[in-house]
């Protein structure tokens, strides 16, 4: 992680706009502003034809006018999925990181025992609300997901289960309304630029 890096990340027209966000709540003040996505597909057996989870939440994305960066499928290997993340993560284009698959049980499902290690800061509520509503659709069987989240690098990482429904119910209950600027009382967009003023801090010091 190249601190020099981190400080030229982040979007212009997030800086641009800085000045405006302090005028003050009102809704429709606020731009919206596109958010670059990268979606990994975590599975055994899938290819990108066959993968309904990762092509729902691409859909998503741009059809909420964000920018899909990168989409791809790797195996459930602790390496390979650390390897895809940690790469997207170095990614200066790159927002946020979503995955999908690996999140239960079995002795093949690794998913967080590859990311969480990356993570800077870990996201504990995203896992909790995720849980919440998808108790309401598929009751206590939630509790056999791992659903996780956490930002590494300046960039946002989810962690979410391989059916189309977890990653449904995450998008639409959670990550479109976090990801738009517009949203109150706060979101995830607003607090981009200030996601490594830890490490800005740090230089200062030196």
């Amino acid at each position: 992680m190249v601190p020099d890096r981190l400080s030229v990340r982040r979007h212009k027209p997030l800086q641009h706009f800085r000045g405006r966000l302090d005028l003050g709540p009102v809704v429709n003040e606020k731009p919206f502003v596109p958010v670059s996505f990268a979606v990994l597909t975590v599975s055994d057996t899938r290819d990108l034809a066959e993968d309904k989870s990762g092509a729902m939440l691409a859909e998503r994305i741009e059809a909420a006018g964000h920018k899909l960066a990168a989409r791809a499928i790797v195996k459930d290997e602790i390496r390979a999925i650390r390897a895809k993340v940690r790469g997207w993560i170095k990614d200066r284009k790159i927002d946020a990181v979503i995955t999908t698959g690996g999140t239960g049980f079995t002795g093949r499902d690794v998913t967080p025992e590859a990311v969480e290690p990356l993570f800077e800061k870990r996201m504990d509520g995203f896992s909790i609300v995720f849980h919440r509503i998808s108790y309401e659709k598929i009751n206590s069987s939630t509790i056999q997901s791992r659903a996780t989240a956490g930002v590494a690098n300046s960039t946002y990482i989810f962690c979410l289960p391989g059916s189309p429904g977890a990653c449904r119910d995450a998008w639409d209950g959670i990550l479109v309304h976090q990801f738009d600027l517009r949203h109150k009382p706060c979101n995830f967009v607003e607090i981009m630029p200030r996601l490594d003023e830890h490490l800005k801090r740090s230089k200062l010091k030196k």
